[in-house]
């Protein structure tokens, strides 16, 4: 005989076994910048390790602009399924600290899945420019303030802020040109329009060929395959910018979805199509797990409020 509880207890049951197992679909992921840049590729190449494990799909869905954080924004939107994740930029951390009007509280608004790595970035010049090493370029830059344009991926990016950096330590002037990615720099650099490019490192093969001459790299010691050239430090600027990012989600992810992400992407950041794509742009892994990645999201958000009242600025 069934009883009334019997009756319920199967009720209550029946929705968790029906439940289907995450994933059961393409999972999207948001990435904040142009196609064909840095970001991008390796990213693709982590999502096609990943879905590999995940047994479904992860589609990139690119959204370049604002200086990478339309991707977050676009999250506070999102079902907290885990059909919807993104790459998180550190110029996420810096949006409501550079503006009056904030757009998202990153200790509160996501759901922090795993840190993966970061980038190298350099201050680039076209082959023909004057300069050979940075303090060369600092010292033009003095004798003729704000007549210099250096290019970066957008306002708020760890490339403008380190560029302003630089200038604030050498006590100089020069003039930020903002674009969605790599492709606009480059294109607006080589073009003639601005003097010098600050980005991740996506202009490597240009280097090595010659068509572009990188006079610093942002590193705290010399990537293996740009051992000739110098770091900012090494430069006499004691700056060290690597921009590390990792994954999220929106806030309130089920734990269990966030392991199965994380453990997904801990082996896809790990696999060796994806180390190549690393060692193509001279990037590294940087694995932090769930809790590791919100403790490093708090201590970024205080180290960049000090940065950002140091160099006094303000955006909106």
């Amino acid at each position: 005989m069934i009883t009334r509880r019997g009756l319920a207890l199967a009720s209550l049951a029946t929705p968790a076994l029906a439940q289907p197992a995450f994933p059961n679909a393409p999972i999207r992921m948001l990435v904040p910048w142009g196609a064909g840049g840095t970001t991008d590729v390796q990213m693709r190449a982590l999502c096609e390790a990943a879905g590999r494990r995940l047994g479904q799909p992860v589609v990139v869905e690119n959204r370049a602009g604002a200086g990478g954080v339309l991707g977050a924004q676009a999250m506070l939107s999102a079902r907290p399924d885990g059909y919807t994740i993104g790459q998180m930029p550190i110029s996420v951390f810096r949006q409501p600290l550079l503006n009056s009007r904030a757009l998202f509280d990153p200790l509160t608004d996501f759901s922090y899945i795993i840190h993966v790595t970061g980038y190298l970035f350099g201050t680039v010049v076209r082959p023909d420019a004057p300069w050979r090493t940075l303090p060369e370029l600092i010292a033009h830059a003095r004798a003729n303030p704000g007549k210099l344009n250096y290019g970066s991926p957008g306002v708020g990016t760890s490339l403008h802020l380190t560029m302003e950096q630089i200038a604030l330590r050498a006590g100089i002037e020069w003039t930020h040109i903002p674009f969605r990615g790599f492709a606009e720099n480059i294109a607006s650099l080589l073009g003639g329009q601005t003097e010098i490019l600050s980005d991740s490192s996506a202009w490597a093969p240009m280097a090595l060929e010659g068509r572009v001459r990188v006079l610093a790299q942002w590193t705290e010691t010399r990537a293996k395959r740009f051992a000739d050239v110098p770091t900012l430090r090494e430069s006499g600027i004691d700056i060290v910018s690597a921009s590390p990012y990792g994954l999220a989600g929106p806030r309130g992810m089920d734990p269990n979805v966030m392991r199965i992400l994380h453990d997904a992407f801990h082996a896809a950041t790990l696999d060796a199509s994806h180390v190549a794509v690393l060692d193509r742009f001279d990037m590294a892994p940087m694995l932090k797990n769930s809790a590791d990645y919100l403790a490093f999201v708090h201590q970024t958000m205080t180290e960049e409020r000090e940065l950002i009242t140091r160099l006094n600025l303000r955006l909106s």
